[in-house]
């Protein structure tokens, strides 16, 4: 990890938002997308509201607005139903900074699309905790297999106790892992790759069949070298 921080540089982060609840619906337009879709989507949805994005605007939207700004059915179901429960009192938001974390995670799961990783990255880059240790995050678990020299990514208990070492900070390690490979979430800035120190060279071998895929996925596809003709 040492290695890994001086490669990397200081981390940084993108200003947190000034209102929790427009935080958690960049959060849910971030789920399983890439940052350039999930930036375009989120800034179509921001337009539908003149008088900015609040839970009373949400509720307000002509049914199929959301679609039409590029949501999916349960994104657009999980942005309607979060902006309900925040103005009836079922999740309030006023006041998240006094909540541990494990009582926030447990209060914002209850909305629909909410799960623990979304109320972690919500933790992580609007509230700042310092401690959260997202191991179910697969960009967090290949992160630390690349950076380590792993095959394959551990097992999210496998990394639960990896990161006890990291107490109290494991939000900065989580990020440092997140640096190493190309992972889109919230808060993400300009992603540097890091290759392992010194890796060991692998022997050369004569190819058995052609078409031989590379398995990393920023891999380019080697040419095939040409032959002497005699």
């Amino acid at each position: 990890m040492a290695r890994l921080l001086k490669a990397v540089g200081p981390m940084t982060l993108r200003r947190p938002s000034e209102d929790p609840f427009a935080a958690l619906v960049r959060s849910i337009m971030f789920q399983q997308l890439a940052g350039a879709a999930a930036n375009a989507i989120h800034g179509r949805f921001l337009k539908l509201f003149a008088d900015g994005l609040s839970p009373l605007g949400v509720l307000a939207l002509p049914e199929g607005a959301m679609r039409a700004a590029g949501l999916s059915g349960s994104k657009a179901a999980a942005v309607t139903d979060l902006a309900r429960k925040v103005e009836d009192g079922t999740v309030p938001l006023g006041d998240v900074d006094s909540l541990s974390d494990d009582e926030l995670i447990a209060r914002l799961v209850q909305v629909r699309g909410i799960g623990p990783w979304t109320a972690q990255m919500f933790l992580m880059f609007q509230l700042r905790r310092l401690d959260v240790w997202p191991v179910d995050d697969y960009g967090v678990r290949k992160g630390w297999a690349t950076a380590h020299g792993l095959k394959e990514p551990l097992k999210p208990r496998e990394m639960q106790a990896e990161g006890e070492r990291f107490r109290p900070y494991r939000s900065i390690a989580a990020w440092y892992c997140w640096r190493v490979v190309d992972t889109v979430l919230p808060g993400k800035l300009e992603s540097k790759r890091v290759a392992p120190k010194n890796p060991k060279p692998k022997p050369a071998r004569t190819p058995l069949a052609p078409n031989v895929r590379n398995s990393k996925p920023d891999s380019a596809p080697l040419a095939p070298r040409a032959r002497k003709r005699s």
